[in-house]
C-alpha cells in the first residue's frame, strides 16, 4: 500500500505529465493554425511615369475642355473572398494568401488608367465609386462625356517555392468599358491579358508586388495600344 507521501509524489508526477502533454498539443495547434491563416501582402500599383505613349493618344484642344471619369472597377472572379489576389506556396506545399497592402485590386485597376491618361496628358477625375458596368447606372461626370470603367476577369499572384530558385508568375486579365454620360450608353470595350514570370533564388513580399505591378502595367498598356480604344476617346471628347 502506498504511503501518504508516495501518494503526493504520484499526483504531482501525473499533474507534471498532463501539464507536458496539454503544452505539447497547444503548440501543435497554434502552429498548425498560423500556418493555415498565414498571409503575405504586397503593393501591386502601377507608375505609370515610365510608360510609353502611344503618338496617336494625344488629347487636341477640344479635348482638353472635357474631363474623362474614371470609375472602380468591378471583380468578377468567382473567389470566395475578392480581397486574395493569389497564393505563395511554400516548400512542404502550404498554400499561404496574398492580399493587396493599399489598394483592392479594383481600386489599383481605376487608379493605374488614371494614371496612365494623366501621363498622356488627358484630364481625368479622381477615381470614382465602382460602376457595375449597366448602362442604366452610368454616372454624370462633372464636365465631362467619358466615364471608363472595367472588370478584373482574372488575377492570379503566384509564387512557388523550391530549390533552387522560387518561380514567380502572375496573370491579369481585364475587360475596359468606356461609355458616353450623355446617351448613356456604353461605346466600347477591350478585353486584354498580361502575364509575367521570373525565377529567383530568394524570396520576398516586395518582388512578388513588384511582378504584379508589372502584369497590371502591361495589361493597362495594351488596353491603350488598340487604335479602336484611342480613336473612339478622342472622338467622344470632340464632339
Amino acid at each position: 500500500m502506498p504511503t501518504k507521501g508516495g501518494y503526493k509524489d504520484d499526483m504531482m508526477k501525473k499533474s507534471l505529465l498532463h501539464y507536458l502533454m496539454f503544452t505539447c498539443l497547444m503548440t501543435v495547434f497554434c502552429l498548425s493554425g498560423c500556418a493555415a491563416t498565414g498571409i503575405y501582402s504586397v503593393d501591386m500599383s502601377y507608375n505609370a511615369d515610365y510608360a510609353t505613349i502611344p503618338s496617336y493618344l494625344k488629347p487636341d484642344k477640344k479635348a482638353l475642355q472635357k474631363i474623362i471619369g474614371i470609375a472602380e472597377f468591378t471583380d468578377v472572379r468567382k473567389i470566395d473572398d475578392p480581397l486574395v489576389i493569389g497564393r505563395v506556396i511554400e516548400r512542404n506545399g502550404m498554400k499561404m494568401l496574398v492580399l493587396p497592402r493599399h489598394q483592392k485590386p479594383t481600386q489599383a485597376a481605376a487608379e493605374g488608367i488614371r494614371q496612365y491618361l494623366r501621363k498622356a496628358g488627358f484630364n481625368v477625375s479622381g477615381v470614382g465609386d465602382r460602376w457595375d458596368l449597366k448602362e442604366e447606372n452610368i454616372a454624370q461626370t462633372a464636365n465631362g462625356t467619358i466615364l471608363l470603367g472595367g472588370a478584373i476577369e482574372e488575377m492570379e499572384v503566384e509564387c512557388r517555392k523550391a530549390f533552387p530558385t522560387n518561380t514567380y508568375k502572375t496573370k491579369i486579365r481585364l475587360t475596359l468599358y468606356l461609355s458616353d454620360t450623355g446617351s448613356r450608353k456604353i461605346l466600347y470595350r477591350s478585353t486584354v491579358e498580361a502575364t509575367t514570370s521570373l525565377e529567383h533564388v530568394s524570396f520576398s513580399e516586395d518582388r512578388l508586388g513588384y511582378q504584379a505591378g508589372l502584369a497590371l502595367g502591361d495589361a493597362i498598356e495594351k488596353l491603350f495600344e488598340k487604335r479602336e480604344v484611342s480613336q473612339k476617346i478622342l472622338e467622344v471628347l470632340s464632339r
